[in-house]
């Protein structure tokens, strides 16, 4: 019953500042404003400003849906401890203190400066925004998988990964409502056992432009970890694929060259998983029963058609030779040597 109470009401900055007091011991506030639009937002905020320069966010969820990523959000910011935080080149929020509100909670972090980023404002080349966050995502994907498996997360090993996309494209070919040219795109993709050769890693799992912020050009911090996981790491890239191909390219250029190239196929199994949104998108609308939505999908599934058959150069399939290692080049020359 709140949560239907909640979405018709919007909490002011004054009183959000009186339940951070309530949820942080001797808090000493000096100022306050509203934080975020009041209006289309799941959350209720304050940008708080403490007696001691320190700078803090209180949020308080206005619906179901928001109260339950609040709480997966704060799982995965107890299980990024200060060890793991000192592996990564940005900020993550950290939990200060909450109070129960209208059958809720009322939860106070600190705040981490920056502006989102927004996939308008990524800029190419080794320099530029896409490249720093490449590396960002990558340093992610760097971590050790124990903190993750130690919080009673999400651990995903490659085949689970694999079973999970079989399972959208199977889901949505019983819609009916995939072109045919796109099934068998996605089904060669997901036979291709090259492309599920990898090893899973920690991964956010609810990236996108919006989740970075940045400062001159440098990624501050990531916000949203509500999704953290062990799982494939090309999840974490496939928004990339929205934005032009030039930023793109810098992005898992830069991304490379932190993790090195052991994962050879990451980009393309990211553009599988880009497409495979749409399905998921279709899903939704059919889940809902939404006709607006449906229509949509639809729309973009065609549209996605006549892309993908136009971009032969950029298949889900590798069609290259791979490259072969010494100990490839050995073997085959011992197998040669004995045919003869």
């Amino acid at each position: 019953m709140w949560r239907s109470t909640l979405l018709g009401m919007a909490r002011s900055h004054l009183t959000l500042a009186a339940l951070a007091t309530s949820a942080v011991d001797d808090l000493d506030l000096v100022a306050t404003s509203s934080f975020g639009s009041a209006q289309n937002n799941d959350f209720d905020a304050a940008l708080l400003t403490a007696r001691d320069g320190r700078h803090l966010i209180i949020r308080v969820p206005r619906n179901e849906r928001a109260e339950a990523e609040q709480s997966a959000d704060l799982v995965a910011l107890r299980a990024i401890s200060a060890g793991v935080r000192t592996r990564l080149p940005f900020a993550v929020s950290s939990y200060v203190g909450q109070v129960p509100v209208s059958g809720t909670r009322a939860v106070v972090y600190d705040f981490v400066y920056g502006t989102k980023v927004g996939l308008g404002r990524l800029d190419a080349g080794p320099r530029g925004l896409a490249a720093a966050i490449g590396s960002s995502v990558a340093a992610v994907h760097m971590l050790p998988t124990s903190f993750v498996a130690d919080a009673g997360l999400p651990v995903l090993a490659a085949g689970e990964c694999l079973r999970a996309a079989v399972s959208v494209m199977d889901r949505a070919s019983a819609t009916g409502l995939v072109p045919p040219a796109l099934l068998g795109r996605w089904e060669r993709a997901t036979e291709d056992s090259k492309l599920w050769q990898f090893q899973t890693t920690p991964i956010n799992n609810a990236l996108s432009a919006d989740s970075f912020l940045s400062a001159d050009g440098v990624v501050t911090g990531l916000l949203g970890w509500q999704e953290l996981r062990v799982g494939d790491p090309a999840r974490d890239l496939s928004w990339l694929l929205g934005a032009p191909e030039a930023v793109a390219d810098s992005a898992f250029d830069a991304y490379t060259a932190v993790r090195g190239s052991g994962d050879r196929h990451v980009r393309q199994r990211a553009k599988l998983y880009a497409e495979l949104e749409i399905a998921k998108w279709l899903l939704h609308g059919t889940d809902t029963r939404s006709t607006e939505i449906v229509d949509d999908a639809v729309e973009m599934l065609s549209a996605l058609v006549d892309s993908t058959l136009n971009d032969v150069m950029n298949p889900l399939n590798p069609q290259t030779m791979e490259t072969s290692t010494i100990e490839d080049v050995e073997a085959l020359l011992d197998r040669t040597e004995r045919a003869v």
